[in-house]
Formats: structure tokens, C-alpha cells, sequence
């Protein structure tokens, strides 16, 4: 293969992608083993890794512990959850155009910073919070006839929300500018850091949960609260430190397109448009010009700022999803949104089904473990079909493998011990509770107590894990006539996970290939609220269809968002082999 590069240009920058990694002679590579060793442990890769592991591992644990939180807090109820997921999903759906454009107009160092400074100082005070409420629970609720305890709540949840607003800049920022940069515009390089990067998620993924569940089980609420606090003080020096080294030693990062750090991306949007008609739309201003402009600034002036500042966020938004609608690789930044809208996952929602399926406690968490070693195959994957069949035809053959194995949990809709009956959809059905009467018994339980009874039980009697509550003290005569079902369901999920990651990885570099530099941060950020917006449908349709007799359609409709978001990527990849290519 050659040397060839190709090139993306924006606002009259010209960014190349290197095809290849510069290679040395074994004899050479032999003798230089010990000191290319050092060279990497004090290298810009190593240092983003560990700083990227460390981000990872706090945001899994944070994540994890405010939802078991959260449940503990409301009395064994739902109800705060939901409402923090709602608040984030929503958040970085209206938000997710901001801060990519924050991204962009401002400097990587100053950027990356904050974000971090953000996050970490959020998630500390947070837990000092959770600390205070666990500890005076009681006290707290006699203050203001209980009104104290609901400014708590809302005082953890925006924390939390900030916390995760924060999170989301800085993998923009990192993720998806700093590594393109400090790979020197190489692809070999540029894989080889994006499968490192997922690996690294993937493994503190199921990890983290578990060391931070197991501080909780062992001691209590107030322990864990105080290990993350004291993860994150430690955290965010550890990351600052490794953040500004890598800074220092990689120049490029301090160079950014012209007028990129002053100006918001609708001014630099304006220039473009301003230099590209100069002599037509934009002729040289006239005395006449120059007192309309000046009219309409005193016009301008009247409205009050908080209105402006209001109006100016919104075209920022707009002019945000209109770049994102102009990219090339549109199609393919669409499709793997529509990915997010699926049950077939380990999150609460599957694993849930499982339990009342009669999988225990323990088999899901090794099922957890396997996926986990299935997405590390996923990476590895990527990085050899890329190199083999270059990067668009990598995504084809994966959308082709995670959709052959997902062909499995189709089958296991229909397959002996499924749950499934579309039946209970009718009207006189839905006065059921659970859906659990007549024969579908022997499929789940029935909710047992009243109404005001706490819909989980006793902390005794919960195991945590990662992504869902599972009850070790479950009603008898749960399990289904046959796990023929559920055997195809978990063997498809799984399996499908090599083919999802290997073409997460792909959508993910082509997004980073074709962005110009300038419009880098807005874009990802719209790609962002994008993937937010189609999770929160699928947790719609779990409320459309919450009984396990439902789980069925929803494993059909699930693969159906999937299968169209993959015809997205194929027309994208077909309008791409059309165009004349340099790179393989």
C-alpha cells in the first residue's frame, strides 16, 4: 500500500489523512525496543489512555452508583430515576449543538480543562450532598414539612445532569479532535487509538460497577459516596496533569483554523458566505450601508440582552443541525443513531426480561462478562477489516454481521418458551395488572401488596449489578416452559455485539475523516443529542409495551430501527465508492 493521503477542506483549510504507519526494519525495530518502550510510556497515546481509563472508570462508577442512589433516596421507587434520565437525555438533546460550538470556538487546552474541572468538581459536590442526605435523612425530611428532601433531589439530579453535560464536551473534545490531531492525520494510527479507546470503555464498562457495588454492599451508601468523591479528587489532578503534558508535547493541538477561537460558528458561517459572492452580495460597504447597519444596531440595542443572548443560542442550535445535514457522512452519522433505539442490550430493560425469564443473578452477570469480551472481539475486528478492506467496506461487512446475528433474536420471538402474545394488546386486556392473569402466569409474577407498597423490596434482599436491580428473593414459578427462548435472545445479543462495536468504530472515524477541523466540535455535539434522542424512543416504547409478554414486538421493532439504520450507512456507502478514491 502507499503513502497517498487524502484531503478534507474547510474554510479554505486543507487537513490530509495519511493511509499508512511509517514502518522501520525488524533489526532496527529490535535495537530500539527498550527505548521506544520509555519513548511511549512518556508519549501523548499512553498518557491519553490513562487519562481517558481514569475518566471512564469515574463516569461508569458515577453512573451507576446515582441510579442505585437515587432508588435508595425515594423509598425503593423508580420514580427519581426515571426523571434523572429524562433530565440528561433531554439535556444533551436541546443542549448537544452548544457545546460542540463551545468546543470550536474555543482553545483545546482551555476546553479540555474546564470540561474536566466541571465534571469532577459536579460529581464531588454531589456526593458530598448524597453524604449529608443518607446521613440526616430523617432530620432532613421534618425541615419545611419534607420540602428540604425535594430541594436535595433537585440539587443532586442537576448536579448530576452537569456533571454529565461536562462528560459529553470532553469526549468531544478528546475523543474526537485531540486523537485525530495527535495521530498526525494518520488512519492506521487514528484505528489503532479509537479501538484502544473502546477497549479501554469496555473493559472499566463492567468493572467499574462492580468495584464500586461491592464498596456499597460491604460498607454503605455513605462509604461509596465518599470512595467516588475521593476517586474524582484524585482523578482530576491525575487527568489535569496528563492533559496539559499532552498539550505541551504535541504543538499541532495548539493550532487551530483561523479565527476559530474568537468567533462563533455562526460569524465564521457568515465570513464563508461573505467571501465565497464578495463581489456580489458583499460589495463594499456605501455611506448608505453604513447608516442602515447603523439603524439597525440601535434597533438591535432595544432588545433587552437576555433576548438576543436567547435568540442567538437558537440559531446556533439551527445552524448546528444544518451543518450536521450538509456532512457527507449524514447518512452514516444517522444510522448509527437509529442503533440506539433497540432492547437488545444489556441495560435494565433486557436484563430485566431476563429475570423474570428465570436467568439468576449470577448467569447474567457472566453473560455481562462474555458481552463485554465479545465487543473487545468487535475492536479487534475493525482494526483488521480496515486494514484489509479499507474503511467504508469495514462498515458494510460489519452492518452485514450484526444483522445476521441479530436474526437470531427474531427467532427467539417465535421460538418455544417466548412469552410473546399479541393478544393482551386489546383493550380488555390492559386492566391486567403486570399482564401476568390467566395463562401468562407462568411467564412472570404478579406484583404482590398495595399500592403504597415500595415497588422493590427490602436492601437485603437486592443484588446490584451493573445495569439493573435483580431480586434474590423472587416469587416460585418463574421459569418458562422452555429457555430455548431466552438461549436465542442472549446468543444473538451477544455475538451481535462484534459486529455493533466494529461498525460503531467505523461510523466513528469516518466522522472523524470527513469533518473539517472547524466545524468538528458542533457537528459531533449534533451527532450527540442525536444518539439521546433515539435511546429516549426506545425506553418509549418499554412504557408503549412494559409487560413481558410485550418484549417480543419490541425485540421485532428494535431490529427494524436497526435494519433501517444500516440501509442508511449502505446508501451512504454506495454514494461513497461512486466518488473517485486515492485511499483503500
Amino acid at each position: 500500500m502507499s503513502l497517498r493521503t487524502e484531503g478534507v477542506q474547510c474554510a479554505g483549510v486543507a487537513v490530509e489523512f495519511n493511509n499508512d504507519n511509517d514502518r522501520e526494519s525488524p533489526v532496527v525495530k529490535a535495537r530500539n525496543i527498550p527505548r521506544s518502550a520509555l519513548i511511549y510510556l512518556k508519549g501523548p497515546k499512553f498518557l491519553i489512555y490513562v487519562s481517558g481509563a481514569l475518566s471512564m472508570w469515574g463516569d461508569r462508577m458515577w453512573h451507576f452508583a446515582i441510579s442505585v442512589f437515587l432508588i435508595e433516596l425515594y423509598g425503593h421507587n423508580l420514580l427519581l430515576t426515571a426523571v434523572f434520565g429524562l433530565v440528561v437525555a433531554g439535556s444533551v438533546l436541546l443542549l448537544g449543538a452548544l457545546i460542540g460550538d463551545w468546543v470550536d470556538r474555543n482553545p483545546r487546552n482551555k476546553v479540555a480543562h474546564a470540561s474536566l474541572f466541571i465534571q469532577n468538581i459536579s460529581v464531588t459536590v454531589c456526593s458530598i450532598v448524597l453524604m449529608l442526605v443518607f446521613s440526616y435523612k430523617k432530620w432532613i425530611e421534618e425541615i419545611w414539612d419534607g420540602w428540604l428532601t425535594v430541594v436535595c433531589y433537585t440539587v443532586v439530579i442537576i448536579l448530576a445532569d452537569v456533571a454529565n453535560l461536562a462528560s459529553t464536551a470532553l469526549t468531544i473534545a478528546i475523543q474526537r479532535d485531540w486523537i485525530v490531531v495527535i495521530t498526525g492525520y494518520n488512519r492506521g494510527h487514528l484505528a489503532g487509538m479509537n479501538a484502544t479507546m473502546r477497549r479501554i470503555d469496555q473493559v472499566t464498562n463492567i468493572l467499574a460497577p462492580l468495584a464500586v457495588g461491592q464498596v456499597m454492599t460491604l460498607a454503605s451508601n455513605v462509604v461509596g459516596c465518599g470512595f467516588i468523591l475521593g476517586w474524582n479528587v484524585v482523578s482530576l489532578i491525575v487527568e489535569f496533569i496528563f492533559l496539559s503534558r499532552v498539550y505541551r508535547i504535541v504543538p499541532a493541538l495548539s493550532v487551530k483554523p483561523p479565527a476559530m477561537e474568537h468567533q462563533s460558528y455562526l460569524e465564521k458561517k457568515r465570513e464563508r458566505r461573505c467571501l465565497k459572492g464578495r463581489t456580489s452580495s458583499c460589495p463594499a460597504p456605501s455611506i448608505s450601508e453604513e447608516t442602515s447597519s447603523g439603524l439597525h444596531l440601535q434597533k438591535k440595542t432595544r432588545i433587552p440582552m437576555c433576548i438576543q443572548r436567547l435568540r442567538g443560542l437558537l440559531s446556533t442550535c439551527r445552524e448546528g443541525w444544518r451543518a450536521y445535514y450538509r456532512q457527507p457522512v449524514f447518512l452514516a452519522g444517522l444510522g448509527l443513531a437509529f442503533l440506539y433505539t433497540t432492547v437488545l442490550g444489556f441495560d435494565c430493560i433486557t436484563t430485566g426480561y431476563a429475570y423474570t425469564q428465570g436467568i439468576s443473578g449470577s448467569l447474567l452477570s457472566i453473560l455481562m462478562g462474555v458481552s463485554a469480551v465479545a465487543g473487545l472481539l468487535g475492536t479487534v475486528l475493525f482494526t483488521k477489516l480496515r486494514k484489509a478492506f479499507g474503511l467504508v467496506n469495514t462498515g458494510v461487512i460489519s452492518s452485514a454481521l450484526h444483522m445476521l446475528c441479530l436474526l437470531l433474536c427474531v427467532c427467539s420471538v417465535f421460538a418455544p418458551g417466548s412469552p410473546i402474545d399479541l393478544s393482551i394488546l386489546n383493550m380488555g386486556n390492559v386492566s391486567d395488572v403486570g399482564g401476568m392473569t390467566g395463562g401468562h402466569q407462568r411467564h412472570g409474577y404478579r406484583l404482590r401488596g398495595g399500592i403504597n407498597q415500595p415497588l422493590l423490596p427490602d436492601r437485603s434482599s437486592i443484588h446490584w449489578t451493573n445495569n439493573t436491580v435483580l431480586f434474590e428473593n423472587a416469587p416460585a414459578g418463574t421459569e418458562p416452559e422452555s429457555y430455548i427462548s431466552i438461549i436465542l435472545l442472549f446468543l444473538g445479543v451477544i455475538t451481535a455485539r462484534v459486529g455493533l462495536w466494529s461498525f460503531d468504530l467505523t461510523v466513528t472515524q469516518l466522522l472523524q475523516e470527513s469533518i473539517c477541523e472547524s466545524e468538528r466540535g458542533v457537528v459531533n455535539g449534533v451527532q450527540s443529542s442525536m444518539n439521546y434522542l433515539m435511546d429516549l424512543l426506545h425506553f418509549l416504547m418499554v412504557i408503549a409495551a412494559p409487560q413481558p409478554q410485550h418484549f417480543g414486538i419490541l425485540v421485532i421493532i428494535s431490529v427494524l430501527f436497526i435494519f433501517t439504520g444500516h440501509t442508511m450507512y449502505f446508501l451512504y456507502a454506495r454514494k461513497a465508492k461512486r466518488k473517485p478514491r486515492t485511499n483503500t
